[in-house]
C-alpha cells in the first residue's frame, strides 16, 4: 500500500503513487506549466485527443472512472447524457470544496492546477462544449494559483472563466452552482431540469469534481488498462482522502482504492489512540465503530456492503478522548445554520433535529433527554428525501448513525448527563451566517 500525505512526492512513475500529487521537485511545490509538461506530456499528443469525442468518452466508461465529489456517479454516463444532447455544452469544474472537513481539491489546485485545467478541456472536447468555468468559494487559497495557471495557458481551445461562490457549505451543490453562475443566488433549485438538460445560460452542461477531471487527464494520457492498474474491480485506480482526529499525521493523501483504514493509518504513523469509531463519507456520510470497518477495503462499493459511505473521501477517527455524540450534535446545528431555509425540511426541520441532539447529549434532564431522543427517532424519516436538495437527508443520515454507533453513549449521557470530553471539539464547523448568499 502506497501513500502520499499532504507534502506530495518529488519523483513519481505513473503507475505507482502518487499519480495527482506527484511534483516533480520540491514536496508540495506548485505545479507550473512547463513542469507539467515534463512529467506528463502535452495533451494535444494524448492518442485519445486525437481519437475524439467517442473515443475519449468509450476509454473513459471502460476505465470504471467514478465521480470525486461525493456521489461515486460512473463519469461516462454523466458525459454520455451531455454529449447526447447535441447542443451547445458548458464544462463547470467544481472545486468549492465547502465541507470543512475536507481539503482534497484544495489541495490538487494548489499542487497540480493543470491536470485540473487539462481535465476541463477534455470534458469539453468529450461533450462538444464551447466554454468551461472553474468553480471556486471566495477566499479559496487556490485562487490565485489558478489565476496564474489559466495565464500560462495560451493554446487552450476552450476558454474557462474562473467563478467563485459564497462561502456556504450548499453552496456547491449542483443546482446551487449552475444557479450562482446563472447570476442568481448560490442556493439549490428544484429539478428537473438537471444540469445536463438544461444548466448555465440554459445550456446541457457537464459538471464534475476536480479531482475527477484530473484523473481524466491522466487517462487521456495513459489508457483505461493503466487507470484500473491500481484500486479494485469495482473501484479503480486512485483517490484523495482528507484523514483527521485521532491519527499521527493529518492531511490529505492519495491512496490506491481498496486501501483499509488500518493500511492507511499505518502508514500515516498510526493513530494517536485506540479508534472507537470513525466517520466515512463526511457530514453527509455516517459513523460506524471503528472495529466494524478498519479493514474493509475503502472505497463506494466495499463501504456501501458494509453500510458505510466513502463519499468525496472524508474520514475522521474518534478515540475516547472525544465525544461521537457531541460532535454530531456541532455538525447538525452547523447544517441547521447553513442550510438555504427555502423548504420546510432546512427551515424547521434541521433547527429541531439539532436542539433535540442537543438535549440529548449536553442536557442535565434525563425526561428531557429521552424525549429528544423519542423525537429525533421520529423527525429523522420525516425530513428525509422532502428538501429541494440533499441536506435533510445527508443530516437525517448522519443524525441516524450516531443514534446507532454511540448507542451505549447516549444511554449514559440519559442516565448521568454529559459526559467529561463533550466540550473538546476535534471536527472543524465554521458559521458563515455573516455572510450572504450572492
Amino acid at each position: 500500500m502506497s501513500v502520499e500525505t499532504l507534502a506530495g512526492s518529488q519523483h513519481a512513475s505513473p503507475t505507482t503513487l502518487p499519480r495527482l500529487l506527484i511534483t516533480g521537485g520540491e514536496p508540495g511545490a506548485t505545479v507550473d506549466l512547463r513542469t507539467h509538461l515534463e512529467l506528463h506530456g502535452r495533451l494535444a499528443l494524448a492518442p485519445l485527443v486525437r481519437g475524439g469525442d467517442a473515443l475519449l468518452r468509450k476509454v473513459i466508461a471502460d476505465s470504471g472512472l467514478r465521480g470525486r465529489g461525493g456521489a461515486g456517479f460512473p463519469s461516462a454516463v454523466k458525459l454520455d447524457a451531455v454529449a447526447r444532447t447535441s447542443k451547445r455544452a458548458v464544462v463547470v469544474a467544481n472545486a468549492s470544496e465547502g465541507e470543512p472537513a475536507s481539503r482534497k481539491d484544495q489541495v490538487l489546485l494548489r499542487t497540480a492546477p493543470h491536470l485540473v485545467l487539462d481535465g476541463i478541456q477534455l470534458g469539453a472536447i468529450a461533450v462538444g462544449a464551447t466554454d468551461a468555468y472553474l468553480y471556486l468559494h471566495r477566499g479559496s487559497p487556490a485562487h490565485s494559483i489558478v489565476e496564474r495557471a489559466l495565464a500560462e495557458r495560451t493554446e487552450d481551445k476552450v476558454p474557462v472563466t474562473l467563478a467563485t461562490a459564497p462561502n456556504r457549505y450548499i453552496a456547491g451543490e449542483e443546482s446551487a452552482l449552475v444557479n450562482q453562475i446563472n447570476g442568481g443566488l448560490a442556493k439549490p433549485t428544484y429539478v428537473p431540469p438537471r444540469p445536463f438538460e438544461s444548466g448555465v445560460g440554459g445550456r446541457p452542461t457537464l459538471i464534475q469534481n476536480a479531482e475527477t477531471l484530473a484523473h481524466l487527464a491522466l487517462i487521456a494520457r495513459h489508457g483505461a488498462t493503466w487507470f484500473r492498474g491500481l484500486g479494485t474491480g469495482e473501484d479503480p485506480g486512485s483517490s484523495l482522502v482528507t484523514i483527521s482526529g485521532a491519527v499521527n499525521t493529518k492531511g490529505v493523501a492519495e491512496i490506491a482504492l481498496g486501501t483499509s483504514l488500518r493500511e492507511l493509518t499505518t502508514a500515516l504513523g498510526g493513530t494517536s489512540g485506540a479508534p472507537t469509531a470513525v466517520l466515512l463519507g463526511g457530514y453527509y456520510g455516517g459513523w460506524r465503530s471503528a472495529e466494524s470497518v478498519w479493514d474493509v477495503p475503502l472505497g463506494h462499493a466495499s463501504l456501501r456492503a458494509a453500510g458505510a459511505s466513502f463519499g468525496a473521501g472524508i474520514i475522521a477517527v474518534i478515540d475516547d478522548s472525544t465525544c461521537g455524540l457531541a460532535e454530531t450534535a456541532r455538525i447538525l446545528r452547523y447544517f441547521a445554520n447553513e442550510s438555504a431555509q427555502q423548504c420546510g425540511p432546512c427551515l424547521n426541520g434541521l433547527p429541531a433535529i439539532a436542539t433535540a441532539f442537543e438535549t440529548l447529549t449536553f442536557g442535565r434532564d434525563r425526561k428531557a433527554a429521552n424525549q429528544s431522543l423519542n423525537r429525533l427517532q421520529r423527525w429523522i424519516g420525516l425530513v428525509s428525501k422532502r428538501g429541494a436538495c440533499a441536506m435533510p437527508d445527508g443530516a437525517a443520515q448522519l443524525a441516524k448513525s450516531a443514534l446507532d454507533t454511540f448507542a451505549a453513549e447516549i444511554d449514559a449521557h440519559v442516565r448521568r448527563g454529559p459526559c467529561a470530553v463533550a466540550n473538546r471539539s476535534l471536527l472543524p464547523v465554521h458559521s458563515a451566517s455573516d455572510e450572504g448568499w450572492s
